[in-house]
This record gives C-alpha cells, structure tokens and sequence, in this order.
C-alpha cells in the first residue's frame, strides 16, 4: 500500500455524468492487479474530508514505459462533483492499491463479465490483462447494462480486444429493453462459462447471485460500498457472510471482490 500525490495526467469527459482521469504513480502500482482499487483525496482541501474509493480502470503504459493508473467515475455527490473539475497537472491524494483481485483459476476457458453502469471500470482492467499471442486466451463475452446510451460505457475497449459485447437499457435507448441479468442468464443456459465476473448496483449483483447459483456456475462479485478509510480501521463497509450469518466480511480487507458463496445479499 502506497500513499502519494499522484499528477492529474488527463481527465476525458465521456458523458455529462461519467469521465476518465489518468494518474501519474510510482511503479510500485505496477503490482496492482485487476478488481482493486485506491482511495481518492483533495490534498488542498478538507472538503470533502476523507478520501472516496475508485476501483483501478486501468494501467497506463508497461514494465517499459510505466506512467501510472486510470480510474472511471461517476459524478452522484460533492466529491465526484468536484473531481470531475480537476485539470491535467493538479495534483490527488493517492491510496493504494487496496482489497483483494478478481482470482480466475488456472485452465479457465469460457468467462462471462457482467457490468451495471460504472461497474464495468475493473473490468476492463482484467480484460487487458487476459493473455494473449501463442497461448490460447480464453473466450470472453460482457454483459453491459445501463439504465440509458448515456450509462453504457467502454463498449468500444472490449472490442477492440476481440470480446463480443451485449448491451441492454432500461429505456431501449440502446440495445435490448431488459436487464443486463437477462441475456446473462441466457447465455448460461446456452453456453455454460466456466467463471462470471460481475460488478455493479447490488441489485444487479444479487440476481447474479441467484442465477449462477441455479445453474451451479462459479461466480466472483466486485461489491461497490461505502467506505470512509479502505484500510479495514472504520468498519463502515461491513458485508454480512453467508457461511457464517453472524460474521461480517469488510469490503475494504475481505473484498472488494468475493466469491459469490462468500457474502449474503
């Protein structure tokens, strides 16, 4: 875990509510692995006073040529409100990388991604990093979901990386008119996928749960919560558990990712 002032390498607006901000970092964020994420702070100010949490979007540049992680967000309060103001230049508060990673077991060949809205951030992150060249890669398809066009985000990332995309909106602004949980559920039924990687609204993410487990496929969730420091001293992103009802897992040191077995929704 580092804690840095990382330089605003750029900020791309992608929408009126969603953008892209580049970070510049050391290289000991090199080892930050696809599902974790940082905590952003105002360094110039205590308002907002504590840092939010952004899963990490991507890497920017390689072992070669490392220049630091990019984060997605949506403006839905004060602090996302002010950082979809920040300029190439000026200078956040850094934290990180934090949590646990998405975990695919070795000899995976089919997997399913599944995104509500700016749920799809870490998984581009795992997407880039699928081997490629010589050693067969495995087939990979996403689910992406959003209430409207406008919360359909990264579509073009996924296939420029040869991963066919099925989108949905609740509007039928683009798309099938259903939720994202619908063409998922019947791709599974078709094609079983060895692995579904999901994030998004936790409504999304327990329909997710409720179909792998009707048809016993194995399931990662990346939990989007509440959290005030990401380091596990607030407990303020307490998770019921579902193997044991009476313990509490925290999003920050137990997740953000899981097993689906692992939490109750």
């Amino acid at each position: 875990m580092i804690q840095t002032l990382a330089s605003v390498l750029h900020h791309v607006r992608l929408a009126e509510s969603y953008g892209r901000i580049g970070l510049a970092c050391g290289s000991d964020f090199r080892q930050a692995r696809p599902g974790q994420f940082v905590m952003l702070g105002f360094p110039d100010s205590l308002q907002p006073l504590l840092r939010r949490p952004f899963s990490i979007h991507r890497a920017i540049g390689d072992a070669g040529s490392w220049r630091g992680i990019e984060i997605l967000y949506k403006v839905v309060g004060p602090a996302t409100r002010r950082l979809a103001q920040v300029s190439a230049g000026q200078s956040l508060s850094l934290l990180g990388p934090l949590g646990t990673a998405f975990r695919p077991a070795p000899g995976v060949r089919r997997i399913y991604l599944a995104a509500g809205g700016v749920g799809v951030a870490p998984l581009v992150f795992f997407a880039e990093r699928l081997p490629r060249g010589r050693r067969p890669a495995p087939e990979c398809r996403l689910f992406l979901g959003g209430r409207s066009r406008e919360d359909l985000l990264c579509a073009e990332e996924f296939e420029r990386l040869g991963i066919a995309v099925v989108l949905t909106t609740d509007d039928g602004s683009c798309g099938d008119q259903c939720f994202v949980t619908t063409p998922l559920e019947e791709a599974i039924r078709l094609e079983p996928p060895d692995l579904v990687l999901a994030c998004g609204p936790r409504e999304m993410l327990a329909c997710v749960a409720g179909i792998v487990r009707r048809h016993r496929v194995a399931c990662q969730v990346s939990i989007e919560t509440t959290m005030a420091c990401g380091m596990g001293a607030c407990l303020g992103c307490a998770v019921a558990g579902r193997r044991d009802p009476g313990r509490f897992l925290h999003a920050c040191l137990d997740g953000p990712v899981f097993d689906v077995e692992e939490i109750l929704f």
